[in-house]
């Protein structure tokens, strides 16, 4: 049966709804400092021994799961490009094209039999050509070119290919065999140059960049970090002390630039690790500070000029100085003498323990090279040790250090 409602009860729901409104407009007035409107507690504002409590919600829009900062220190500063320091760093890198000849032997002329066979026909020649590239940074206006020896090696004829297309005959003004570094020079003029980064500050973790010529494709950049620094194992003389990175470095890089976000060269590539011959992570870079201060000595005299003493030693550690029975925990232990050297003319002998250089400690035998490498030819160094429990002071006037020797 149907039937219908009385309209008295439309007007009861509507004036139910408005009172409800009213209510909830009233509460938010007049009750400001109720928690359902306020917002969720502050945890650092809460003392440790309360026991208030608020929701996994209001905690995660707290500082609770985020980490503190110290003096800013985890505060990055994030790039979505490396364009504006590649193109800072680009043009000053050059590619190195080089010509050597090779002699070769034909063992099949050597053997009596076949030159009786092969009597009518020319022996081939005697040497060949063969072609190699590699990487260069410009660091003067006026065209001087630094790049890896090796990559110059024995190189009768250098071609350099500037990153506008322009190419260059290339003469040798002078090479470090012990850095692996050489100074080329170009007759050209107002050349765009590499700025020189501070790689004493580099930090593991930093970003940097590798800018190239591998395997002859020209001007390729790559990115990585600096995965270590002081790395010093990969040849026989001490003076390396390599930054390593994961930038990828190929054939055709060496001699060319690694630099930071900057734009600034704070190393020169130089030595991969690699059983494919390609990269595999691992790439070594001489430390802009040395390459600098190669470079000047190159520019200005055409060599490099170190001190020298003459003598060989091993480093003093723990376990030598309990062999030695000593207390000396630091230093160099004289195992041989260079007659008539420096040191030989100075009074040094062998067993002598020789702990500071000029009041420098000598804290390893690579620092200890440090030391005497940098005294100018001609100059007296005071080497202060222990002989036979007596402690002994030798005034030795430095001589130019020969290629590739000991201390």
């Amino acid at each position: 049966m149907y039937s219908k409602k009385h309209p008295s009860s439309k007007l009861f729901l509507l004036f139910s709804a408005l009172a409800g409104f009213i209510l909830a407009l009233s509460y938010y007035y007049f009750y400001p400092n109720s928690s359902f409107f306020q917002d969720s507690p502050d945890p650092d504002s809460v003392p440790e021994n309360s026991s208030q409590q608020f929701s996994y919600s209001a905690a995660l829009q707290s500082s609770q799961f985020t980490r503190p900062l110290q003096n800013n220190a985890m505060k990055l500063s994030f790039v979505n490009s490396f364009a504006p320091a590649v193109n800072i760093a680009a043009p000053p890198v050059v590619n190195i094209f080089t010509r050597k000849r090779i002699k070769q032997q034909d063992n099949i002329y050597n053997n009596s039999a076949m030159q009786a066979i092969l009597e009518n026909r020319p022996p081939p020649p005697l040497y060949k050509e063969e072609s190699d590239l590699g990487s260069g940074v410009i660091v003067s206006s006026e065209g001087h070119i630094l790049t890896n020896n090796h990559v110059i090696s024995d190189a009768e004829d250098i071609e350099v290919l500037l990153k506008d297309g322009r190419y260059f005959q290339a003469s040798i003004v002078g090479r470090d065999l012990e850095t692996d570094l050489a100074l080329l020079k170009v007759s050209a003029k107002n050349l765009p140059i590499i700025y020189f980064g501070d790689s004493s500050a580099l930090q593991v973790g930093d970003i940097v960049l590798a800018i190239g010529n591998p395997f002859g494709l020209g001007h390729t950049v790559t990115s990585g970090i600096i995965s270590a620094l002081n790395r010093s194992q990969f040849r026989a003389n001490s003076f390396d002390n390599f930054i390593q990175t994961d930038a990828a470095i190929n054939p055709g890089n060496s001699g060319g630039a690694l630099v930071n976000t900057q734009g600034e060269m704070i190393g020169l590539n130089t030595i991969t690790i690699s059983n494919s011959g390609g990269s595999q992570g691992i790439g070594f870079a001489i430390p802009a500070a040395l390459a600098k201060k190669v470079m000047h000595q190159l520019i200005n005299y055409g060599e490099v000029s170190r001190g020298w003493i003459g003598f060989e030693a091993r480093e003093i550690t723990p376990m030598l100085a309990q062999q030695l029975k000593t207390d000396i925990q630091h230093g160099l232990f004289i195992v041989g003498i260079v007659e008539k050297g420096p040191g030989f003319k100075a009074g040094l002998q062998p067993g002598d323990m020789i702990t500071h250089i000029d009041d420098k400690e000598i804290n390893s035998a690579k620092t200890a090279l440090k030391f005497i490498t940098e005294l100018h030819p001609g100059n007296t160094a005071i080497l202060r040790g222990v002989r036979k429990g007596d402690i002994m002071e030798f005034k030795v006037i430095a001589e130019k250090r020969p290629q590739k020797t000991d201390l």
